[in-house]
């Protein structure tokens, strides 16, 4: 009896799931499929799910007339170099705070905690200060810099270390191992689940980011495939399925890596918000 009353529910609450996907899943089909109308049909008056005439018009354009390729270069670059720089940085704080004794250890965590209450907007006329100071405008290494500032992932790591027995260190200090190897080959081999998350999640949040590669960027030589798309839309106007197919094409490399590593950015996730809350 009791499986058939909670029948009613599980399916109430399935057919609320599937709605809640198909709203959520709507703009993407929407972007794809005007992407490969033509212009005209684009602008036509009336609700069409389907193009009247499928094309691939608006994907050779943007190949033939943008250096999307380039683009795409840059945001490669930028986003594992963002990456990688986060994670060791990262590992290497979370470690030290966790296991070192030394002044200014409480002190400094506590500033990364404090961290989470200035957001990031707020530091971008001081970074970009910064990078013309330092003559990195319009330079990968402008676009790199102020992505480095992720508190969240030296938490995570801190925490992580902080659960480890403490006998593992003792065992290494006896056997005549150093703090970069006891970091290196103990401590860190132990924990590739949580690096690849982080690891993964912080390549996604780079190759997306919009509003700082917008700020410090004004040229091909370094414009990511975000800001990139943006030009096309400046350079020829509104031509919507042109833009839907550079948006597209914008998005295509990190959907693609969601839906290969869908785990590992869930698991990611929720440790972040495990931090946050």
């Amino acid at each position: 009896m009791s499986r058939l009353r909670a029948r009613p529910g599980a399916l109430l609450l399935s057919l609320l799931a599937i709605l809640c996907a198909v709203i959520w899943a709507f703009p993407l089909y929407w972007a794809i499929v005007t992407s490969l109308k033509p212009e005209y049909d684009v602008v036509r008056p009336g609700l069409h799910l389907l193009p009247s005439v499928w094309t691939l018009a608006g994907y050779f354009y943007v190949f033939a007339h943008t250096p999307i390729g380039h683009w795409y270069l840059n945001s490669l670059a930028t986003s594992v170099l963002v990456t990688a720089l986060v994670i060791g940085m990262s590992a290497c704080c979370g470690y030290a705070i966790s296991q070192l004794r030394f002044h200014g250890r409480r002190l400094l965590f506590a500033m990364i905690l404090a961290s989470f209450m200035v957001p990031i907007q707020a530091l971008m006329i001081t970074h970009f200060i910064l990078m013309n100071d330092f003559g990195m405008v319009d330079r990968w290494g402008g676009v790199v810099l102020p992505q480095l500032i992720v508190p969240v992932a030296v938490i995570v790591y801190k925490q992580f270390f902080d659960s480890i027995p403490r006998e593992f260190r003792e065992a290494a200090l006896v056997d005549g191992a150093g703090e970069f190897r006891l970091f290196a080959r103990v401590y860190l081999p132990m924990n590739w689940g949580i690096t690849t998350a982080l690891a993964i999640i912080t390549f996604i949040a780079a190759w997306n980011n919009f509003l700082w590669p917008f700020l410090v960027t004004s040229t091909d030589r370094s414009m990511t495939v975000t800001v990139g798309i943006v030009q096309v839309h400046d350079a020829f106007g509104v031509q919507y399925a042109r833009n839907m197919a550079a948006a597209v094409l914008a998005a295509l490399p990190v959907a693609v890596a969601y839906l290969i590593f869908q785990r590992r950015v869930t698991e990611a996730v929720m440790l972040s918000a495990g931090i946050k809350g």
